[in-house]
């Protein structure tokens, strides 16, 4: 599995801090992650979703990889799967 999730640090809604949680793999293998993470499609955005730091301990648990923002960015661009937003 290569399921990753970076650090809760960015700030996002209901004052919480946030993660990005994304497959180097695979689309189709983050969703289903997300599934059995409990996260609802709407946190999805192009190529990652957005957790709250209360997910980030139990995403660890289910196999996640914990990696820094800067290696989540490097294997997700490596892996083709990085989509951008347009302009």
């Amino acid at each position: 599995m290569s399921v990753l999730i970076d650090p809760p640090d960015w700030p996002g809604p209901r004052g919480l801090m946030w993660s990005h949680l994304v497959s180097d793999s695979s689309l189709e293998e983050l969703h289903a992650f997300a599934v059995r993470l409990g996260v609802p499609q709407r946190a999805f955005d192009r190529d990652h979703y957005d957790v709250p730091e209360t997910v980030h301990a139990r995403a660890v648990a289910l196999g996640a990889e914990a990696v820094s923002s800067r290696e989540l960015l490097r294997r997700l661009v490596g892996a083709g799967l990085r989509r951008r937003k347009r302009r």
